[in-house]
């Protein structure tokens, strides 16, 4: 593929004052850039990730892009936000992590968004926002809009798989997505011949359906020229486009990192090719420009940012308290519907078709309410659980996707973004894995960083007892709730399991839905036929006693329920807590009746080791140890990958049998 040199200098501007507009705005952040680095000499400022010599790339996409086109930047791309006209004063602030900054001090840099201004900033895992830009288009196509989404990352982050994740989604979807790779020559230190073993990486276009140009990264005519022709075939509807600017960093990957690694002729040629002095150049000699113009936008710039910075760096540190941090975790909950239904009629339903219900309700009320994953279409999923909504909600709402579970996740942050409340179904819990940096990195943290609700639920079937071996049958909730801005629902019965997703899909943050294969044909009860929500974070009493709690979750509640029967025929009056959502977890619903049975044993089915069961022992421990005759027990599977072998589930890696002998040593103590 060859370097495309299509633009001219008259095919963008048409005035000498949309030119001057050009120049100011090219200018702008090296005039930024150049203070910033007065700062770092002069020990005033810690860091600082330079983009000299790359500004051209991202004033050129910002330039040819409408406001109402989304930008989803990296750390070199200050380009973005001064041509989109976000305000200097708290941009700076940001910058320097003072008081007034965009991130409260949660985040530094651009590791921020503002929807007003239709920018989505990064996070340090670099190619972790290209399917967010797939959300974006495809909430842009589902609203009828002519948005277009450009999403920056490096070439050294086009080997991650979120990069081809990405490029397939958009690619099968025809989203309107322009994906541009900075090609700046080095990866930190690698240069990148020794990371990518092909010469232009806009090849990989052809592999992925979708067009590609290689761009003159270094002048801002060329890059306004190539994302205005991929921005006009995205409106158009013939979907994405790669575009690979070819340019150099000229300083380190951060200030201190230095550049001693690049041989100083590689330096100087590159320097021939700076984009601000070349521009600066071309307007005077061929665009007719008087040089005293183009003076005063500098004298006025250098003024500007100088008086702008001096002052960022004097307002005062961040200060907060412990109660204003841990409240910005999660966005509020408002719940549009009530509690689980008292009166009116009731079903007799299994669990998967109580959650089939929930889902469909959710859907029927609200038209931003949609389901994606792999085979949950024509084939109805794996389990069945999307049964009849391709035909009842068609195929804008109901889709299929490859096999990218890392790619769909990330683009269902990118319609949260945009207002929908999309469902991610993960064909097995097991396969999370391949999503996790874009949960527990992406979805979790994005609300306390810079206050934007994602409104995205997971589904994941879990569990053992059905002999499907190590890789369809862990219980991996535990994983997730150690990560502070996630939500963890198991539904015990077929009544929550219906009231809980309900609220799932209600709740404006990311929520881990994690639903027990067992119980999806093994767990019968009696559920309301009206819509009902079941808050989560609240406890169920499934069974009432005074000898003994357990506190359990998922398939155990029906170990523990079915135990509890056995003892009572023995005299051993058993409370059975079913906690329905482990983070957050119902704290005084439990400790109140622990204060009751003065006992505890916990159950789950998961590996004991650092299993949530722990968490909630030592908090008892901590909270009540006054109340208890016995020391917690908590009763787990052994730490062992699950068996496939049903007997060697059942007999050595399973709970379920070690809880008689677990309740029989508590109330022995």
């Amino acid at each position: 593929m060859e370097l495309n040199t299509d633009s001219s200098l008259e095919s963008i501007v048409t005035s000498e004052s949309t030119l001057l507009d050009l120049y100011r705005v090219l200018r702008l952040p090296r005039t930024i850039e150049d203070k910033m680095l007065r700062l770092i000499r002069q020990n005033r400022l810690a860091k600082w990730f330079s983009g000299q010599g790359q500004e051209a790339i991202a004033v050129g996409c910002a330039w040819a892009l409408e406001d109402t086109d989304w930008l989803l930047p990296m750390h070199r791309n200050l380009g973005v936000w001064t041509t989109r006209n976000v305000p200097l004063r708290p941009l700076f602030c940001q910058l320097m992590g003072r008081q007034g900054g965009y991130t409260n001090g949660r985040d530094r840099s651009f590791h921020f968004g503002l929807l007003e201004h239709h920018i989505v900033g990064m996070i340090s895992h670099l190619g972790a926002m290209l399917p967010v830009a797939d959300g974006l288009a495809l909430a842009a196509k589902m609203k009828g809009t002519d948005a277009v989404a450009c999403a920056f990352t490096g070439e050294g982050s086009t080997r991650e798989g979120d990069f081809h994740e990405a490029l397939s989604l958009a690619s099968i979807w025809k989203l309107p997505v322009i994906f541009v790779v900075e090609n700046n020559g080095y990866g930190l230190s690698t240069p990148s011949a020794e990371a990518i073993p092909i010469e232009h990486i806009a090849d990989a276009a052809s592999g992925y359906g979708m067009a590609g140009e290689v761009v003159d990264g270094n002048n801002v005519v060329e890059v306004i020229g190539a994302v205005s022709r991929a921005a006009s075939r995205a409106r158009s509807g013939q979907g994405p486009t790669l575009l690979e600017m070819k340019t150099f960093r000229m300083r380190g990957h951060e200030e201190a990192s230095g550049t001693k690694y690049v041989p100083q002729e590689l330096l100087e040629n590159w320097a021939t090719k700076d984009p601000v002095v070349n521009f600066r150049r071309h307007l005077v000699e061929k665009g007719g420009v008087d040089e005293s113009a183009l003076a005063s936008i500098d004298a006025k710039l250098t003024a500007e940012v100088e008086e702008v910075a001096e002052w960022a760096i004097t307002q005062p540190a961040v200060k907060s308290n412990r109660e204003k941090e841990v409240s910005a975790v999660f966005a509020p909950v408002v719940l549009g519907d009530v509690d689980a239904l008292d009166d009116g009629p009731q079903s007799e339903l299994r669990f998967i078709d109580a959650l089939s219900d929930g889902l469909r309700d959710a859907m029927q009320a609200d038209n931003s309410v949609l389901i994606m994953g792999q085979d949950i279409a024509e084939y109805e999923g794996v389990f069945k659980v999307t049964k009849g909504f391709l035909k009842q909600f068609g195929s804008e709402r109901v889709r299929n996707t490859p096999i990218i579970e890392s790619g769909v996740i990330g683009c269902a942050m990118g319609l949260a973004l945009e207002g929908f409340k999309p469902i991610v179904e993960m064909q097995y819990a097991d396969f999370i894995t391949c999503g996790f940096n874009q949960i527990v990195n992406n979805l979790a943290t994005t609300h306390y960083r810079w206050g934007s609700s994602l409104n995205v639920t997971i589904r994941a079937p879990f569990g053992g007892g059905i002999g499907a071996g190590p890789f369809h049958s862990q219980s991996p909730e535990a994983w997730f709730c150690h990560v502070p801005g996630l939500k963890v629902v198991v539904p015990a019965s077929p009544e929550d399991a219906k009231g809980l997703i309900r609220a799932a899909i209600q709740d404006p943050n990311p929520v881990l839905f994690f639903e027990h294969k067992y119980l999806y044909r093994g767990e019968k009860g009696m559920v309301p036929e009206g819509t009902y929500t079941t808050p989560l974070g609240k406890a169920r009493i499934a069974r009432a006693g005074n000898d003994l709690t357990i506190i359990t979750w998922g398939v155990g509640v029906r170990w523990a329920l079915d135990e509890a029967e056995k003892q009572a025929a023995e005299g051993v009056d058993i409370e059975v807590i079913d906690l329905r959502t482990i983070v957050p977890w119902d704290h005084e619903s439990a400790l109140a009746s622990i204060r009751k049975t003065n006992r505890l044993i916990v159950l789950h089915e998961a590996a004991r080791t650092a299993g949530f069961g722990a968490e909630i022992a030592a908090e008892v421990t901590e909270v009540v140890w006054e109340h208890l005759d016995a020391p917690p027990i908590r009763v787990a599977a052994e730490t062992i990958p699950v068996p496939f072998s049903q007997s060697l589930e059942n007999e050595i890696y399973s709970a379920k049998g070690r809880l008689p002998e677990a309740i029989r040593r508590v109330l022995a103590y």
